[in-house]
């Protein structure tokens, strides 16, 4: 792995050391955010695929150890257009698929001018790099935080896009960015919209500070974290607790190579897939299966429903199905949550022998 400081630095041209253009179906793929926790096993995914990859990320959120070896890591952010530009002609990128994004909602809520620089901005700033270049082929890490509280499930894509915090309110900006340039610049591009990414790759999975996810939480839990607070017991579902859609990580990155490889061949202008199981579980049966898969119990609290929480969000993934071909192979809970466990108690072993 090379490490670049800067966008701008010149490095030999991908060319030069024996890969070739894209001809077909092996590309080369600048991921923007790609040291984080999703687009970290999309390179990894891509790169045992064939693809050359660049990855370019701030290093604010991600973790330069999660770049898999055999990928370039340069150091910067998408809204620097002039850097981005450069890279994208220096590396005869291919297509881009773009990860980076502050995530976090509750954040959003209190700094939305920091989500609106850094998702609808610097996304902005990134379109004008691939226009200005030629690349005409982009995949977007977007979300369901753009559907807002739904009103009826399973949610589809047509169904009202109502965000109720920044966070979502910038993604679904940026998806109409990308709608416009591809009207207006020929751009083919692909926005999918994930529900709950879980589980993790032999050597990769979720590190986030804080944390706010489910799975982790519930294992850290079990390693002797705090315990897990399960946040209503009172919704109109089987068990009184919320029920959530997950989808294992390493199917939302067979995902988004579906989605890059139809930029190839697809018509300019924005598709729209939702990435789902079809299917939900409550925060109590994922705590069981959890238990199953450790061994023991969880600790965890009963507490209050949040505010903003909706009591099932479950995506329909019919369009991911004709679009992409694309169906979730690894859907069980115990298989999330086994993946993550597994590295888990791998990473708290070599930590305990060094």
């Amino acid at each position: 792995m090379q490490v670049i400081a800067d966008a701008a630095c010149c490095v030999a041209s991908w060319a030069a050391d024996g890969r070739q253009p894209y001809h077909g179906r092996l590309m080369h793929v600048l991921v923007t955010g790609g040291a984080g926790y999703i687009g970290s096993i999309t390179v990894e995914r891509l790169l045992a695929a064939g693809h050359a990859v660049t990855v370019l990320d701030t290093l604010v959120t991600g973790h330069r150890g999660a770049v898999p070896d055999g990928a370039e890591l340069v150091i910067g952010s998408v809204g620097d257009q002039d850097s981005v530009g450069r890279l994208l002609r220096d590396r005869r990128v291919d297509a881009v698929l773009h990860c980076a994004a502050r995530s976090l909602v509750g954040q959003s809520v209190a700094e939305p001018a920091l989500y609106y620089q850094e998702n609808v901005v610097g996304g902005v700033a990134l379109l004008n790099a691939m226009r200005e270049t030629g690349v005409g082929r982009l995949v977007f890490s977007s979300t369901a935080a753009v559907y807002g509280t739904p009103l009826s499930t399973p949610i589809d894509e047509d169904a009202p896009l109502r965000p109720i915090n920044p966070y979502g309110a910038t993604k679904l900006a940026f998806e109409e960015a990308m709608r416009w340039y591809g009207a207006a610049c020929g751009i083919r591009s692909v926005s999918l919209r994930y529900f709950n990414a879980a589980g993790a790759s032999a050597e990769r999975g979720e590190e986030h500070d804080p944390e706010t996810h489910l799975i982790p939480n519930l294992l850290k839990a079990c390693l002797g974290g705090p315990p897990l607070t399960i946040f209503g017991t009172d919704y109109p579902t089987p068990d009184g607790t919320a029920v959530r859609d997950y989808i294992h990580v390493l199917d939302l990155a067979d995902a988004h190579i579906a989605a890059l490889e139809l930029t190839a061949s697809s018509d300019s202008g924005l598709r729209i897939c939702n990435l789902g199981s079809g299917s939900g579980y409550s925060v109590l049966e994922v705590l069981r299966a959890a238990e199953s898969v450790v061994g023991r119990p969880v600790p965890h609290a009963l507490g209050d429903r949040r505010a903003g929480d909706p009591p099932v969000l479950v995506a329909s993934n019919e369009r991911a199905g004709t679009l992409l071909g694309w169906q979730p192979r690894r859907g069980t809970p115990q298989e999330m949550i086994g993946s993550a466990w597994d590295l888990m108690q791998r990473r708290a072993a070599a930590r305990g022998a060094g």
